[in-house]
């Protein structure tokens, strides 16, 4: 059998092996998979109209505010998806099965390509689920075309993507899951600071810097264009820039800590 075959043959196992522990234990999943939920409703219906009232400049619309407002949810339920993929990779690391695993006869990489691939489609099926809470309560997106849903998809892949390796790198590095789930907060305290639940304008100054220059925020803003049929302008190029860098360094990353002899 040739490298090629055997990688991808070990890492469908792995595959299967994760999407089984997801299955089996659904509680962490759940749970993060709420807090978008919950903030997507509490944000529409609690918060709605004061919020929609700023955004119309003194009209308030929360059908508005919810155009607005998914978008920027869709990417923060990648982001605490991921969270789960950091704990799933520290509880291999630190309950032996990856030792284990480094003494069979399989290919090296599968054991994080297995997690990776598990994580992007966790995400996806997430987002989905987010989603459809948010075509339940009001979201429409009439002006999108066909292309464009094809382009938000991609976008949301590769995101997931992107934030998936660098969840690896942060569960290869913690000594036990607890710690895994405290180092990946960043994936969720992130969306909180960028443009998803208000206009970075609408911010101080000192702070807007701070919302701008950081991932999500053209993420969010490409997404929104691409829903709601409206300018991006620099934002996609920004956005897809962030998604391969943030791969990248979590594949070197995560590659570099995984190969380092077990002490």
């Amino acid at each position: 059998m040739s490298a090629l075959s055997l990688a991808v043959r070990d890492s469908n196992t792995m595959l299967r092996r994760n999407l089984l522990h997801a299955r089996r234990y659904p509680s962490l999943t759940l749970n993060l998979l709420l807090t978008p939920v919950m903030l997507l409703l509490l944000f529409v219906y609690i918060f709605g109209d004061a919020m929609s009232a700023g955004l119309g400049g003194g009209a308030a619309d929360r059908s508005d505010y919810i155009a607005y407002l998914v978008p920027g949810i869709l990417l923060m339920t990648i982001g605490g998806t991921t969270v789960g993929t950091a704990v799933s990779v520290s509880m291999d690391m630190s309950e032996g099965i990856i030792a284990r695993f480094r003494t069979m006869a399989i290919h090296r990489g599968s054991v994080l390509i297995g997690h990776v691939i598990g994580s992007v489609l966790q995400s996806i099926a997430s987002v989905v689920l987010v989603g459809a809470v948010g075509v339940a309560i009001g979201f429409r997106s009439t002006n999108a075309t066909a292309l464009e849903w094809l382009a938000a998809f991609g976008l949301l892949a590769l995101f997931a993507l992107a934030l998936t390796w660098i969840a690896v790198g942060m569960g290869l590095i913690s000594p036990n899951a607890e710690a895994a789930s405290n180092n990946a907060l960043p994936l969720i305290f992130l969306p909180l600071i960028s443009s998803a639940f208000v206009p970075i304008d609408t911010m101080p100054g000192w702070f807007q810097p701070i919302a701008e220059y950081q991932p999500f925020t053209p993420a969010i803003e490409t997404l929104r264009g691409l829903l709601l049929g409206t300018e991006i302008g620099h934002n996609g190029w920004l956005a897809i820039a962030w998604c391969l860098g943030l791969t990248a360094l979590g594949y070197i990353w995560s590659k570099s800590v995984f190969n380092r002899d077990p002490k």
